[in-house]
C-alpha cells in the first residue's frame, strides 16, 4: 500500500505507542518500502539553554537514540531521524524529505487547551501533504 511511511515516535509510556505503530506500518508498507521513525526533541530557549551543561543535552539525544534503535530493532527498513524544534514543523519536513506517501501519528483526549492552541497531530493533519493516520 505505502512505499514510505514516517512514524511520529513518542517515548512516553515506554515507547509503546510508537512500538504498535510501527507494528501498524509493517502490515501497511509494501515489499521494498521503508518506514522512517522520527523524535523531535522540543527546542529550549537560549536563556534556559545557557544553564544547562552540554553533555545533559548530548546525553539526552543519545538516550533518545539509544531508545529508538531498540524500538527498531535492527531491521533494515527502519531509519530513525532525530530532530530539534517544532514538532509538527519538524515531522512534516522528515515526511518530505523521506518521500513519505503516510504519515502516522498518535494523539490524546484533547484537553481545553488543544481547542485554543491545536495538538501536535491536529497541525499534522492540517498541513499535511500526504495521507494521515491518527492512532490512540
Amino acid at each position: 500500500m505505502y512505499k514510505s511511511v514516517v512514524i511520529a515516535a513518542a517515548l512516553f509510556n515506554e515507547g509503546a505507542t510508537t512500538r504498535a505503530a510501527l507494528e501498524k506500518a509493517r502490515t501497511l508498507l509494501d515489499d521494498g518500502g521503508k518506514i522512517t521513525l522520527v523524535h523531535v526533541i522540543d527546542e529550549i530557549p537560549g536563556y534556559v539553554a545557557a544553564s544547562i551543561p552540554k553533555e545533559h543535552m548530548s546525553a539526552r539525544r543519545q538516550d533518545v537514540e539509544s531508545q529508538l534503535a531498540a524500538i527498531a530493532g535492527g531491521a533494515d527498513n527502519v531509519d530513525v531521524v532525530i530532530r530539534e524544534g517544532q514538532p509538527a514543523a519538524s515531522i512534516l519536513g522528515a515526511a518530505k524529505e523521506a518521500g513519505a506517501d503516510l504519515i502516522m501519528i498518535a494523539s490524546h483526549k484533547p484537553g481545553l487547551s488543544d481547542y485554543f492552541i491545536g495538538s501536535t497531530a491536529a497541525r499534522i493533519v492540517r498541513h499535511a501533504p500526504v495521507s494521515v493516520l491518527v492512532t490512540r
